[in-house]
């Protein structure tokens, strides 16, 4: 998984409330377990008319907005069904950090899991993030060392994570890194159960 530190990128507007799964990754685009070329299904229904054209006035369609890497969203984003591929499809578009005022606890666990970095701000401060980026080509800084995002004006809001998230994120660890750290204990434990209950090695 990709460490998270600090980034700075464009921030891309997104108010609707109640964002879920189904419209972050619709279920047509579910037949796959890889990560990779899930963007062409995030948010799906938002970007494209039904012969698949793009619409001009979604937010993420917008020429000022490509490339942005911090999502501001409307309340309760990521509710509705568990799907990995929700923070699969944001991550493999590039956005790298969803800022709202809360998220479903299941979506808010698997970003966690994939390296996407969900940040909880009281309404007012998300809202004056929604504000500051209208129009497009606005840089937001965020700093998971520091628990801040920095709006492109220069206001700084700090948020609250768990430590033991917090640095997992930062070293870039989902829970097969974060087993794999104890490699070494594991092997001694295998090599003792080996000699102490040798019947359990037998094929």
């Amino acid at each position: 998984m990709q460490p998270f530190i600090r980034l700075d990128a464009k921030a891309a507007p997104l108010p609707q409330a109640n964002i879920d799964t189904d419209q972050i990754i619709p279920k047509q685009f579910l037949k796959t377990v890889e990560r990779e070329g899930l963007a062409r299904g995030l948010f799906y229904d938002f970007r494209f008319d039904e012969a698949g054209r793009e619409k001009p006035d979604f937010v993420l369609n917008r020429p000022e907005y490509k490339g942005a890497g911090v999502l501001v969203a409307g309340d309760n984003f990521g509710c509705g069904s568990s799907r990995e591929h929700a923070p699969w499809a944001l991550m493999d578009f590039g956005i790298r950090c969803v800022v709202s005022t809360s998220f479903a606890d299941i979506f808010y666990n698997n970003c966690f899991q994939n390296g996407l970095l969900p940040v909880v701000l009281p309404a007012d401060q998300v809202q004056q993030l929604m504000e500051e980026a209208r129009g497009g080509n606005h840089v937001a800084s965020v700093d998971l060392e520091a628990q801040t995002v920095t709006s492109p004006s220069g206001a700084v809001f700090r948020f609250e994570i768990d430590p033991g998230r917090k640095e997992k994120m930062l070293k870039g660890l989902d829970a097969i890194g974060e087993t794999l750290q104890r490699e070494k204990d594991i092997d001694v434990y295998e090599m003792k159960r080996a000699l102490d209950q040798p019947w359990l090695e037998r094929a």
